[in-house]
């Protein structure tokens, strides 16, 4: 089915006409039409054309409504102040609308009209180590955007970069090789999640007892670093040991993501190791070409805008002086992968903010060196520190980091006790207790992280998260559940949509916000902006408990067209707020 336009993009494009029809010196203009509270839209757009036509604002704004027809769309528009235009939608315009989206699976959202691929670069563990609270957000946040940019049509081609590639790995390697039974797994392994938790025992064991021969053992120390020598000449046995590192880690990350309810595939994990033999011909080419020189032995890019607290310019490190290779080849080899071989139009980096700096040296070179032109665009969707409650970065209270499987863990443990409460109401079987109190905790812990503006810090709080109160991510499911029962209570009725009816206020504020749903997720497509779409399901929720509470809909019963029409916008309100949060990667439980 075609998309729906919105009642705003319709009235907008009527205001537009009539004001190319008064003011036809103006030529194309825009009314910028904008959710009011003194009517449904307000146009503020004259005053600024009136003044580039040096003409009087009110007159115009006059002139404009002259040539609007009202009745079937607009029910009432009138100027207001020194030439705003105050615009009211008819009830039926509203239901009309809303029908024809419910028409559609897609709820009539619009596919973008030049779709193009994006390649999206998040979830970022390190081979042999435990992932932290600090992966986290890289991980829910990438993952969002995969989801909102593939509903909106574009190709996306998922990239996970792991740390794969180094000098502990020639340490690791070492020791593993002189200890061949370090990596062994028992005979029996009940899940992928008892699986992941053995394989990061082993890491962890392997890792700390390693270390420890490689900080008191000299003639170790000298094998190891003689093993990242021939882990970077491609030693066949060499490489065979460093990928059951890499398996083993796998293991692992898949046990992490499946508890984050997250979709991880073999052929989106392209690590450091993935671009190795691409390195030499990056330098190569930078330095060729002028892009990059040579400082004190390693191969750099210089910028002006970039300087140390010295004073002298700060250089990006491409190749170090004693040959070895930095990020920034590693980062600038991915991007001449992406663009040429994967066609990507668009590069999407969620990493750290504290990173900023280097990505924005890394985009220039590749734009100085030609492999980044006007027809790409890359970004780094920076987001900010997990916060403890003391406003501090998130540690144990020992001070270590704080290990990621533990908090999902816990928030799990928590949201399960808030689902067993109200079970008993519900009549939920211990196994929808224990599914559906997963995906509280799960859903809890990423809405927390996604209503917050990737840039900023937030609060890793499991108490405020998982509270049937406030903007959380249990209130929405909450609302969601509500509705699904509504429409079991209703029997018989159906939900039918019947323009012809009067809307009550709080029928008209949930419709008009139900049709904004294309243009908010167009929107947070645009701006990488999940968070928006989380502000908006809160929004809906708030406006359906509201609606609810002033619009009886099964008891007591109304007469049967606006009992069918509520529950028409009962329904509507259901399939969106499910739509909605599953492009957060949040489930929504039909009973809880």
């Amino acid at each position: 089915m075609a998309s729906v336009p919105s009642l705003a993009s319709t009235v907008n494009q009527r205001v537009a006409d009539a004001l190319v029809s008064a003011l036809p010196e103006a030529g194309a203009a825009d009314p910028l039409l904008r959710r009011s509270d003194r009517a449904d839209f307000q146009a503020n757009g004259i005053l600024a054309l009136a003044k580039k036509a040096k003409s009087n604002p009110r007159e115009l704004a006059t002139s404009v409504v002259e040539g609007i027809v009202t009745g079937d769309l607009i029910r009432e528009i009138e100027v207001s102040g020194p030439g705003f235009l105050n615009i009211t939608i008819t009830d039926r315009a509203i239901i009309e609308t809303l029908s024809a989206r419910a028409l559609d699976d897609r709820l009539g959202v619009p596919l973008a009209e030049n779709p193009g691929t994006t390649v999206i670069d998040y979830a970022q563990p390190n081979v042999a180590k435990e992932m932290h609270v600090g992966h986290l957000r890289s991980a829910v946040i990438g993952a969002a955007m995969v989801e909102i940019l593939e509903f909106t049509g574009e190709k996306v081609v998922r990239r996970h970069h792991i740390g794969d590639w180094g000098t502990q790995f020639g340490m690791l390697i070492q020791y593993l090789l002189e200890h061949p039974h370090e990596l062994d797994h028992k005979s029996s392994q009940e899940s992928v999640e008892a699986s992941g938790e053995e394989a990061m025992s082993n890491l962890n064991r392997l890792y700390k007892a390693s270390r420890a021969l490689f900080d008191s053992d000299e003639e170790f120390k000298t094998r190891a670093r003689a093993r990242v020598v021939d882990l970077q000449a491609g030693d066949e046995q060499t490489l065979a040991l460093w990928q059951r590192f890499v398996d083993e880690s796998k293991i692992y990350f898949y046990s992490v993501f499946d508890k984050l309810d997250m979709d991880i595939q073999d052929p989106d994990i392209v690590g450091e190791s993935g671009y190795n033999d691409m390195l030499v011909e990056t330098c190569k080419l930078l330095e060729e070409s002028g892009v990059a020189v040579r400082s004190n032995g390693a191969l750099c890019v210089f910028f002006d805008e970039y300087k140390g607290p010295d004073g002298n310019p700060t250089p990006l490190i491409v190749q170090k002086s004693d040959g070895g290779f930095g990020y920034a080849a590693t980062d600038l080899s991915a991007i001449r992968d992406r663009v040429g071989n994967l066609k990507a139009t668009e590069l999407i980096y969620v990493v750290d903010a504290r990173q900023s700096l280097h990505f924005k040296m890394v985009f220039e070179t590749a734009r100085r060196a030609g492999w980044l032109n006007g027809g790409h665009k890359a970004v780094q969707l920076a987001f900010g520190t997990v916060l403890g409650k003391d406003g501090k970065p998130f540690k144990t209270r020992e001070g270590e980091t704080v290990r990621l499987v533990d908090l999902l863990d816990e928030a799990v443990e928590r949201a399960t006790a808030v689902v067993r409460e109200k079970a008993e109401k519900v009549g939920l079987s211990e196994e929808e207790i224990v599914e559906n109190g997963r995906y509280v905790g799960i859903g809890a812990v990423k809405y927390a992280d996604l209503s917050t503006s990737a840039s900023r810090d937030y609060k890793f709080d499991l108490d405020q998260m998982v509270s049937l109160n406030g903007d959380t991510s249990v209130y929405l499911q909450y609302a969601y559940a509500r509705i699904k029962s509504i429409l079991r209570r209703a029997g018989d009725r159906k939900p039918v949509a019947h323009p012809e009816l009067e809307l009550a206020p709080a029928e008209r504020a949930l419709g008009l916000h139900l049709d904004q749903f294309g243009e908010l997720i167009a929107e947070a497509a645009a701006d990488h902006a999940p968070h928006k779409v989380a502000a908006y399901l809160y929004q809906l929720s708030s406006l359906f408990t509201t609606f609810y509470d002033q619009c009886p809909v099964v008891k007591p019963e109304p007469e049967l067209v606006v009992g069918e029409n509520r529950l028409f916008l009962c329904d509507l309100t259901a399939r969106t707020l499910t739509k909605g949060m599953s492009l957060l990667g949040i489930r929504t439980p039909e009973r809880l």
